[in-house]
């Protein structure tokens, strides 16, 4: 892979500017891809001695599950995402991931971690910035569950959806291609089938929003982000690495 050329390094990209020794170690860290079919769970819940790992292409579903057979997906990674890097240090997996269409993942291995740490200190504080970026997500996340109407979590739900590809060169003119269903959509928002079928139906009546052959249409951007009450995670985010105050925020992280 060339140095560069990963939706990881992408996504990092609208954080900092990397410089060329920490692309080429990037690189060398996604250099040998993982293929996986569609519905392969590569990790499972309470697995012991748990990767990391970027997922490179595809999507996919991270979850658990509960004891009535129930089953709460907490987030989709898609491309540019690292999936269980809080696993490696809590030595066991918490959820289970896999995969919801062909993928391609590479493993960091723990000797990956540790140099990247101490030979290129900016890029994991970088990774750990980007990261905070996707718990903010989660945490909005919980409280849409917890808290919002089926309505305003469903449409705050796919506009995270439009900003996580936005942010990676795979959603355009506020459409973008998701291959979720309804099954997986009810399970992550904790709703039914049919309510999540019902609200669909009424985005699009408001003529908010259209969900059709894995394909979505945002019709009314600024419409929908008021009716989530949603505000985009890159707001008063300053993204130059050359800005003194992200620069220092960084640097400390660095040390």
């Amino acid at each position: 892979m060339r140095s560069g050329g990963s939706l990881l390094v992408k996504k990092m990209a609208a954080f900092v500017k990397l410089s060329e020794p920490e692309l080429a170690f990037m690189a060398e860290v996604q250099s040998r891809p993982i293929h996986l079919p569609r519905g392969r769970e590569l990790v499972h819940e309470g697995q012991p001695g748990q990767s990391a790992y970027i997922l490179q292409s595809g999507w996919g579903c991270s979850f658990k599950l509960l004891p009535d057979g129930g089953r709460q997906i907490i987030t989709f990674p898609v491309p540019g995402d690292c999936l269980g890097l809080r696993s490696m240090l809590l030595r066991t997996s918490d959820h289970a991931f896999s995969a919801l269409t062909d993928a391609v993942v590479t493993r960091i291995e723990s000797a990956h971690m540790s140099k990247m740490f101490a030979d290129y200190p900016y890029l994991g504080a970088a990774i750990l910035w980007a990261m905070s970026r996707d718990e903010a997500m989660l945490v909005e996340h919980l409280v849409s569950v917890g808290r919002r109407s089926a309505i305003e979590r469903t449409a705050h739900f796919f506009l995270e959806l439009y900003d996580r590809l936005s942010l990676i060169g795979l959603a355009h003119k506020e459409h973008f291609s998701c291959p979720l269903n309804q099954y997986v959509i009810a399970d992550a928002l904790g709703l039914s089938t049919i309510h999540v079928n019902r609200v669909l139906r009424q985005l699009r009546d408001k003529k908010l929003m259209t969900f059709k052959a894995q394909k979505i249409i945002i019709h009314d951007l600024l419409a929908m982000k008021e009716l989530a009450g949603y505000e985009s995670p890159e707001a008063g985010i300053v993204v130059a690495r050359e800005n003194s105050n992200f620069e220092a925020s960084l640097q400390q992280l660095s040390h």
